[in-house]
């Protein structure tokens, strides 16, 4: 036993330190409760008179602290969910949100035979369109090897397959044939924007979050190299700021792409655009 601490008390001191700064300091409290005694929530719950042993309560004492001081809760327990399956995820990757799940979605809206992510970080699109699509070929890069061992980790304990990983900067590691399908979740917030300054994104990587021109520079680099690696009448998709949609559009439609149309979050805010490529002009 540790030093007369009960579940029920560990949960209320835990959101008592971090009430204070988090709205959201209970469900914080029961993952880290989760991680530190490996008992689900209705168990403790069920039992909050239980005590604690020397270690869990000494486990979960030390990732309070962090988590007290700002550290993400994905990166304190290593994992996150996304759609309805887990991923390791580590401070070299973005965490997984759900706004990028409704890039997903979009993109499975046409079935693909060959598809490319850019940018793929802890593999999540890659992965989900892949178990989605098993016969499918999927191609998914980016330019940190950190990142890229993450996301081969993933394909692994999840039993993906058919995913090449390859490094390099957006479109750099690919040729040959071409896609039907491209998808990223590129930076997007301007270089001024203080987002990646606030809470969790404090520690998640500056790569994966700032971009130039706006926060444009990234989707442009991929609106405009598209056509290049795109089967004509194939699709690209792209997750952007809640103020870009008009001018991912307009650049979309200035590379040749057709059926133009932009998604909502669920805030409703504009968060995912695309279209499809239109078969080369005659000059």
């Amino acid at each position: 036993m540790s030093d007369g601490i009960t579940l029920g008390e560990a949960q209320r001191r835990g959101v008592e330190l971090l009430a204070a700064a988090r709205s959201d300091a209970e469900i914080d409290v029961d993952w880290l409760l989760t991680a530190a005694t490996g008992l689900n929530n209705a168990r403790r719950r069920a039992h909050p008179e239980d005590w604690m042993t020397e270690t869990a309560w000494r486990r979960f004492r030390a990732l309070l602290q962090r988590r007290y001081r700002g550290e993400p809760v994905a990166y304190l327990l290593g994992r996150r969910g996304f759609l309805d399956f887990d991923l390791v995820v580590t401070p070299a990757v973005l965490i997984p949100r759900p706004e990028t799940e409704h890039l997903v979605e979009a993109a499975l809206e046409t079935p693909a035979a060959r598809v490319l992510e850019l940018g793929t970080g802890s593999g999540c699109i890659a992965i989900a369109l892949a178990r989605a699509w098993p016969a499918a070929s999927v191609d998914a890069t980016d330019c940190s090897a950190e990142a890229l061992t993450v996301a081969t980790q993933n394909a692994a304990i999840l039993g993906v397959e058919g995913i090449r990983f390859l490094r390099g900067d957006w479109y750099e590691p690919v040729s040959g044939p071409r896609y039907n399908l491209i998808v990223a979740n590129p930076p997007y917030i301007g270089e001024q924007e203080p987002e990646p300054d606030q809470d969790d994104a404090r520690f998640e990587p500056r790569i994966a979050l700032r971009a130039e021109e706006d926060g444009l520079a990234a989707l442009r680099t991929i609106i405009a190299g598209a056509p290049d690696h795109l089967e004509p009448t194939g699709r690209l998709w792209v997750e952007h700021g809640f103020r870009q949609g008009p001018a991912v559009r307009d650049c979309l439609a200035a590379h040749g792409f057709e059926a133009i149309e932009t998604r909502l979050d669920l805030a409703g805010h504009e968060r995912v655009s695309g279209g499809r490529l239109g078969y080369p002009r005659d000059e």
